[in-house]
């Protein structure tokens, strides 16, 4: 019997010293298009260097002058971008804005030629935060990449990097930061804590309250249900239809008394007239109501933390969730109370919640909640983006500072000033149609820990660090809002022990989570005991960096 077998096009070879070009980008339209004239410059600067080590760089997908832009928007047209290109050819994904990492995954995948991440060292659009989850997806897929990034593609270091991966393929940081917590001490009294919350973990067990998982094409942020499980974490796998529909049944006198609190103790909502451009009073009341519905889905369900998608999730639906996230990792919130108003629910402790559904961030979070909640530190805890980094130009700090930014989730315990501090500013149009305010502060002065849990090898593991937060003149700290996003908050952080380079080469996400101690010496403390809960729960675990002042782990 004859079959008709299908017909594959071949696609073209590439010639020697070629190399080609993807760009992912978002899945919204005005987001591409806003974002596009970056995009271009950065492209236009790496394929200068490219021919300055001589070799082509040949874009593997053309400008769409009916869209306005040259990245691949979708996951369909990724797949249909690889299946024309070369596959073995060497190939650079370049990216100069946030990027949705499942719109290139596929073809990256079962791509055979050498891959090499770039990004621009640049804060206007999020491209290291784009890089880094794209980086993190692929440590988790298994596929083997290099990565690099520079500020104008003309440095010394970056070129010669990027000369080494065009001759062989291959680009090797090193990571001498690094100690495996097996070569760490850990005092008796920080290991023994550990592996008791890590025993009540797994007899008493917790729910990960998840609003539709799989935000923003971040592949790396979903953990496999067979590897939290052991550990005593299960999935409530929730739909954000719930919440829209909670958020429709909730009164407005309820949702005024959530705003009347916030501005009771200082929080300032910057309002104006116009839904498309400003903050207004409707979009703020449903911001308090989604408030509310968050917080009683959690206790119907039983939840020890949730997340929501926050961005495509229910952006034609409701005004941003950020005001909502924020507030829910606050210990200090309004109060909400049951349907029949007989119970206030979570009194006096936080609702922990992961921005963006990320999993990893919100495994964490919960581990440190539980850390921090035993040694009597503070428990607000929040994953910031890793937006970017510049050196102090105040001269108030001789410190290379980074710019940890996320639009949802920061508490105003983090705040200087605390609720005082806060502020509420509309959501950028390009991203939020029905706007929305954020929660929007300057972290305070203080000692972190800062860790990240992810998937490699097909198990978890967390890397973590210490990092003093600094306080910068008003006016370096609006000079970084300007160059990054200003309507979100900001952390200005001193890594310990860990250079730009180095934490850019090991990171394996686009997520940083951060939680305050109360001085330099139990912020010790506190790592180590997460670390040997987390080594107790089965993690492989890493310390990054040195404590402050330079003292080795």
């Amino acid at each position: 019997m004859k079959y008709q077998l299908p017909v594959l096009s071949k696609p073209p070879r590439v010639k020697k010293r070629q190399v080609l070009l993807v760009a992912s980008g978002d899945l919204r339209l005005s987001a591409n298009q806003n974002c596009w004239p970056a995009q271009e410059a950065m492209e236009q600067s790496l394929a200068a260097a490219v021919a300055d080590c001589g070799f082509e760089l040949v874009r593997a997908h053309p400008y769409k002058p009916e869209e306005k832009h040259g990245f691949i928007g979708s996951q369909v047209e990724g797949m249909r971008v690889f299946s024309q290109i070369d596959p073995a050819a060497p190939l650079i994904v370049a990216e100069a804005v946030w990027q949705y990492s499942h719109h290139v995954l596929a073809g990256l995948l079962s791509h055979r030629g050498p891959i090499l991440t770039v990004a621009n060292w640049s804060g206007q659009w999020p491209g290291l935060v784009g890089m880094l989850n794209l980086n993190g997806c692929l440590t988790k897929a298994g596929k083997k990449f290099s990565t690099l990034w520079s500020e104008d593609f003309s440095d010394e270091w970056f070129r010669r990097q990027l000369q080494r991966w065009l001759d062989d393929g291959e680009v090797k940081h090193k990571f001498n930061h690094v100690v495996p917590l097996k070569k760490v001490s850990v005092p008796s009294a920080e290991r023994k804590l550990g592996a008791a919350l890590a025993e009540q973990l797994r007899r008493e067990k917790a729910i990960m309250g998840i609003f539709d998982e799989g935000c923003m094409g971040m592949y790396n942020a979903i953990i496999q249900d067979e590897l939290l499980q052991p550990m005593g974490v299960y999935k409530e796998r929730l739909s954000q239809s719930a919440l829209y529909y909670e958020t429709t049944q909730v009164r407005d006198d309820e949702a005024l008394a959530v705003r009347r609190w916030m501005e009771q103790r200082g929080m300032k909502f910057v309002t104006g007239p116009n839904p498309e451009t400003d903050l207004t009073d409707d979009q703020i009341l449903t911001q308090c109501k989604m408030y509310i519905a968050a917080v009683r889905i959690a206790d119907d369900f039983g939840c020890d933390l949730i997340g929501i998608q926050y961005q495509q999730g229910l952006k034609d639906l409701l005004p941003a969730s950020d005001l909502v996230e924020g507030t829910l990792n606050n210990a200090d919130r309004p109060p909400v109370y049951s349907r029949d108003g007989k119970r206030v629910l979570f009194d006096g402790r936080p609702v922990v919640h992961f921005n963006e559904v990320d999993e990893c961030a919100g495994l964490d979070g919960l581990m440190t909640y539980r850390v921090h909640k035993a040694m009597g530190q503070p428990v607000e805890n929040t994953l910031h983006d890793v937006r970017w980094g510049d050196w102090d130009r105040s001269g108030t700090v001789d410190d290379y500072v980074w710019v940890f930014l996320i639009s949802g989730s920061a508490p105003p315990a983090h705040f200087i000033g605390g609720w005082a501090g806060a502020s509420s500013e509309r959501q950028p149009a390009m991203y939020f149609r029905l706007g929305g305010g954020s929660l929007k502060g300057i972290s305070k002065p203080g000692e972190i820990v800062w860790s990240r849990i992810y998937v490699e090898n097909g198990r978890l593991k967390m890397d973590l660090g210490r990092a003093g937060v600094v306080e910068l003149p008003e006016a370096e700290t609006q000079r970084r809002w300007r160059e990054t996003t200003p309507q979100w908050p900001i952390m200005h952080a001193v890594t310990y022990g860990i250079d730009r380079d180095q934490f850019m080469a090991k990171h394996k996400a686009n997520h940083i989570q951060v939680a305050y101690a109360l001085s330099a010496k139990e912020a010790d403390k506190a790592l180590l005991a997460k670390a040997a809960m987390a080594d107790a729960m089965g993690i492989s675990v890493n310390i990054c960096g040195t404590r402050k002042g330079g003292k080795p782990w």
